[in-house]
């Protein structure tokens, strides 16, 4: 998986691939699809969701720039496997999740995998998980079409954002938004993409 669908496109950060190999995908799949865990493709979670593919995953992670220090927030946690990544590289990770059934399997996964720097709470990302902030990287796990103002508040000076922009999935594109010293987030087209997208009521509201 490493060398063929990540090492290939060009992610040579060892401290990425490392964790990539170390952290076991297939465990964060359901068991019906556990025989195409490491194929280079999404793959349902239940609740019409998916797990990333794995470059993806890697790539995000790589854009981040987290290290031993950071305190991170992933919005949209999923099964839990952007989270348990990250946790092998971060000190703190908080990953929420607004679908209840998720949100409690993830936090069980997590847990029963010993990632202790890793908490799973159940919430509306859209608003970011004020308790925890300032963050030093923001990962979202599903396409908006706008970056959520609570996000970029919640996000320390100079650090960043990263998440799929775009209001349909032909449209979509992964963004890096940095944020600048007067407090603007300054953003950066990486790829196109195609994620599901963000579950909240709160974004209608806005």
């Amino acid at each position: 998986m490493v060398e063929e669908q990540i090492l290939e496109r060009g992610i040579t950060s060892p401290g990425v691939l490392q964790v990539m190999r170390e952290v076991p995908r297939h465990c964060f799949v359901p068991p019906a699809h556990r025989d195409q865990a490491y194929e280079d493709r999404p793959l349902p979670i239940g609740s019409d969701q998916t797990i990333s593919q794995p470059y993806i995953v890697a790539l995000m992670t790589d854009l981040a720039q987290v290290d031993r220090e950071a305190v991170v927030l992933e919005v949209g946690a999923g099964s839990g496997y952007q989270a348990a990544v990250l946790a092998r590289l971060a000190r703190q990770v908080f990953a929420l999740e607004y679908l209840a059934p998720l949100a409690t399997g993830a936090g069980r996964r997590l847990k029963e995998l010993s990632f202790p720097n890793a908490e799973v709470g159940f919430g509306d990302g859209y608003l970011g998980w004020p308790e925890h902030q300032p963050y030093d990287a923001i990962l979202a796990s599903a396409a908006i079409d706008h970056v959520p103002k609570a996000l970029l508040d919640q996000l320390k000076p100079e650090g960043r954002i990263v998440l799929p922009l775009g209001g349909n999935h032909d449209s979509q594109v992964l963004v890096v938004v940095h944020k600048g010293p007067e407090g603007e987030g300054i953003e950066r087209e990486v790829i196109p993409v195609r994620f599901v997208p963000f579950v909240t009521p709160a974004k209608t509201g806005e």
